[in-house]
């Protein structure tokens, strides 16, 4: 028997014994190289990484079944294809498909599992950095590049929609990049007790096992959603207990810390805390103007005035998540209907989200700042006299009232002396008039909206 037809049978063999789906994936791509070399076995596989875990999981193997068969073998060598014959893998089974020629058809060398699909959006370079997430940044920048990771695993935490998701799809662009042939994978907690459960009822639980824990980089986001869950807690345990020993990288993403996660096992903890767990807080107003002013770049024809970017930076304070929803909806809804954004106009669209997520701010807290901020007497705001130290002031309280509260002009009116509707109007208008052209009065009113909504 020659070395074909001993290859053609051994490949059989792997199909029957590793079953479909590893063959598939890590066996099916192995083509046998032409070799003058009677005691060698040459074997070649179109990638580093896949040649490496052949190796680590079948050289044994793959040994004893042609020695089994070629009593003349020795050793079996199993090698990275060069990249202009790594179309020469086999699709199929045939004996003249095992031996690689010109005419052999292509395959493509990675299945999905190891390229995944990040999202395009969700780069390093369209990340805002401030105080409360710069820590979480930098670490997610340093495990993505080449070399051997400083730390793993990465924990990153904090409450929903506030980034956790776009570093973890940041990584895998940039170590991707950095590393063309590593391998990745990142999905759900939700999706690899999925799958994990199947791969039980499916008694192929090696072929799962296989695929996860063999890839260069492994990204598993909403950990929590495995809570109480003892069977996947004991598989994702030792999962995170391989690529630590093996010092790989590890990404894992929850909405609170390891040690405050409930119905976590506390050994699964404890390894998740072993590595370096990075919180993300919540988005202060700075943050949340700053990525306003980020997306709005990636809009081209969006016009939102200044003011409104402050409206719903300053209203919207929950999620990142959700105030990049908010400006997407605004523009859709100006663009759809050939409207002018405005103040009033995103009142009108976004009614419910920002009076849902604004604190409830009171005239009086207004005028005290107002009358701290430009040292006059708060008195003084209600009062009836027109002073310009004393009316500005006063206007921009009401300014601040209308926009920080839900009261109605004549209430805001009966706040300041029981001045008519109209009055309030007009400070509201001037106001905005005068942060158009006057850079002292735009900053005074800034810093007012910053401290009321601290």
């Amino acid at each position: 028997m020659d070395q074909a037809k001993a290859w053609t049978r051994v490949r059989g063999n792997l199909r029957l014994s590793a079953g479909q789906r590893l063959f598939d994936q890590w066996l099916k791509p192995i083509v046998l190289i032409d070799s003058d070399d009677a005691e060698t076995i040459r074997l070649g596989l179109p990638s580093p990484f896949m040649t490496n875990w052949v190796k680590g999981h079948y050289a044994e193997r793959l040994l004893m079944e042609f020695r089994a068969l070629l009593a003349n073998v020795r050793t079996v060598s199993i090698e990275t294809l060069a990249r202009d014959s790594r179309e020469l893998a086999p699709e199929t089974e045939s004996p003249a498909a095992a031996t690689p020629t010109a005419a052999s058809p292509a395959i493509k060398p990675a299945a999905s599992a190891e390229r995944p699909r990040f999202d395009s959006r969700f780069t390093f370079d369209r990340f805002v950095v401030d105080a409360s997430n710069r820590v979480a940044f930098n670490a997610a920048k340093a495990l993505a590049e080449r070399g051997k990771p400083r730390f793993s695993p990465l924990y990153l935490h904090s409450s929903t929609g506030q980034g956790k998701t776009h570093l973890m799809h940041a990584i895998g662009h940039a170590f991707l990049e950095a590393c063309p042939e590593a391998s990745a994978i990142y999905m759900p907690a939700e999706r690899f007790m999925f799958e994990f459960v199947r791969a039980v009822r499916e008694k192929d639980t090696f072929a799962f096992k296989a695929r996860l824990r063999g890839v260069d980089l492994l990204m598993i986001d909403d950990l929590q959603f495995i809570a109480g869950k003892e069977s996947t807690q004991e598989e994702f345990f030792h999962t995170v207990d391989e690529f630590m020993r093996e010092g790989k990288r590890l990404v894992i993403a929850a909405d609170r810390s390891p040690l405050a996660l409930e119905g976590i096992e506390a050994r699964l903890a404890s390894r998740l805390g072993a590595g370096l767990a990075a919180d993300i807080k919540p988005a202060e107003l700075g943050l949340r103007r700053a990525i306003l002013d980020r997306k709005l770049e990636d809009m081209p024809g969006a016009a939102v005035p200044a003011d409104v970017l402050d409206l719903l930076a300053a209203r919207i304070s929950s999620s990142v998540r959700e105030l990049e929803g908010a400006l997407n909806r605004l523009v859709a809804y100006a663009q759809l209907n050939s409207e002018t954004v405005t103040i009033e106009f995103a009142e009108s669209v976004l009614g419910e989200a920002l009076r849902g997520s604004q604190r409830r701010i009171t005239i009086d807290e207004i005028q005290k700042a107002v009358s701290s901020h430009f040292d006059v007497k708060q008195l003084d705001l209600v009062s009836q006299r027109r002073a310009v130290a004393i009316a500005r002031p006063r206007q921009i309280a009401m300014y601040l009232a209308k926009r920080l509260t839900t009261r109605s002009l004549p209430e805001i009116g009966r706040k300041f002396g029981n001045r008519d509707h109209s009055t309030v109007i007009h400070a509201v208008r001037r106001i905005e008039e005068l942060r158009g052209i006057d850079s002292e009065i735009d900053g005074a009113v800034r810093s007012l909206m910053r401290q009321l909504e601290a």
